[in-house]
């Protein structure tokens, strides 16, 4: 059992931080595993954007265009089109980039040995900043400043209880950017944890083995299999979970978008 008396020590270094690195001589940047390969992730994006807008024409040709064309016309018409309405285009360049940035921050972080960018808290509610001060401005656009304000209350109820639903709207407006935030870091965080976990467990109980073949280390490393088994599983439900995440939170951005643009209830 000395793997499992192991396994603890492994997930605290799974989890722990780059070591600062030297920049320009003496001048330190720290920077985590989780923002490591955020920026990785930034620089694959945009390696990929620009070699489809390169391959760019009026009929698709090859794999990667086809897939590119679909994902790209699957935000526009069943986030864009369908959730937001007549306005849809405007909104789309926003949507579509925060789509794709935690796709593919997600989809980065299951392959082993990577770490999701979006499994921090800090990249999370940076997102959902960004989204909130983007739907309140589009809100205030649409109706004015205080149009907006007035516009979380609906229509038709007496007063107080018209104020007491308008609190009750603020609160939830407030929380939006919150819940955003908490929701994709819990799932991404914990999806990585749970496949760095049995990733470890595998390596050592497979490790004895590795080094010596013996009749013991053979036995010892039978649970292995089983654990290796295991992670295949959770690797498919994870790359699902990452493209649903993505999907999750754009469409309730485009859902926010649509109620600051609409008049009150």
């Amino acid at each position: 059992m000395e793997a499992f008396d192991r396994l603890p020590d492994e997930i605290n270094h799974l989890v722990s931080e780059f070591s600062s690195i030297p920049v320009f001589g003496t001048l330190m940047a720290g920077l985590t595993q989780y923002t490591f390969w955020l920026v990785v992730s930034s620089i694959v994006l945009l390696i990929v954007v620009f070699a489809y807008v390169r391959r760019l024409s009026l009929v698709p040709h090859g794999i990667f265009s086809n897939v590119m064309e679909t994902a790209i016309n699957f935000v526009s018409n069943d986030m864009c089109q369908q959730i937001i309405g007549p306005t849809w285009k405007k909104h789309f360049p926003f949507l579509a980039s925060v789509f794709f940035f935690i796709l593919v921050n997600n989809l980065i972080g299951v392959i082993p040995g990577m770490k999701p960018g979006s499994g921090t808290i800090s990249t999370t509610a940076a997102l959902a900043l960004v989204a909130f001060i983007y739907f309140i401005a589009v809100g205030i656009k649409q109706h004015g400043a205080i149009g907006y304000a007035k516009s979380l209350a609906p229509k038709g109820v007496s007063f107080p209880l018209n104020v007491l639903i308008w609190f009750i709207e603020l609160i939830s407006l407030l929380l939006r950017p919150i819940t955003l935030a908490v929701r994709l870091f819990c799932n991404m965080f914990a999806g990585h944890i749970v496949m760095g976990s049995f990733a470890l467990m595998v390596t050592l109980f497979a490790e004895p083995l590795l080094q010596e073949v013996t009749a013991s280390n053979i036995l010892g490393a039978l649970p292995a299999v089983a654990f290796a088994g295991i992670l295949l599983v959770i690797y498919a439900i994870e790359i699902f979970v990452a493209c649903v995440q993505a999907y999750v939170f754009a469409v309730l951005v485009a859902v926010y978008i649509q109620g600051a643009e609409a008049e009150g209830h």
